[in-house]
């Protein structure tokens, strides 16, 4: 049986931005968890959130020509049906999400709050994330790394 792993917005603004600081970073450990006997998911919020920032990078730094190739590469690596959708569980998990907030004293922002529980409700154990506020979530374990990935050697 596979283990599902959720790709974080830090991992994917890297991923769809060949200047982000993080690209390479990005693109290793995306390319080692597609290899290994792992199940990437990504999330409604985490893709909506990282296509806000990768535009917004781009627009700070004048390279708004550079969203065409952006959304082009987006269409590739993330049709939608790979999404996996959490927005209709806000509702539901709305307190729930404030409770995570505020138990981190504020370090989780929504969407990280909403990203760790539905991790916890559908099982997974992994988040691949540069963001050190995922290490808050004790059912979640962060991996940004290739070596941190469960049953891989990097």
């Amino acid at each position: 049986m596979s283990l599902s792993i959720a790709i974080d917005t830090s991992v994917l603004v890297a991923l769809l931005n060949p200047r982000d600081v993080w690209h390479r970073r990005a693109r290793t450990l995306h390319d080692v968890v597609l290899r290994a006997d792992l199940i990437p998911t990504y999330f409604d919020c985490a893709v909506s959130e990282a296509i806000g920032t990768a535009i917004r990078r781009l627009q700070e730094k004048h390279l708004s020509h550079e969203m065409v190739p952006l959304f082009d590469f987006l269409h590739v690596l993330l049709p939608q049906c790979k999404l996996t959708w959490i927005f209709p569980d806000v509702p539901r998990l709305y307190l729930q999400a404030l409770d995570l907030m505020r138990e981190s004293s504020g370090v989780l922002n929504f969407n990280d709050a909403l990203i760790a529980l539905a991790c916890r409700e559908r099982g997974i154990p992994a988040i691949a994330s540069f963001d050190a506020d995922f290490d808050q979530v004790t059912w979640l374990k962060r991996v940004a790394e290739p070596g941190d990935l469960p049953g891989t050697n990097g």
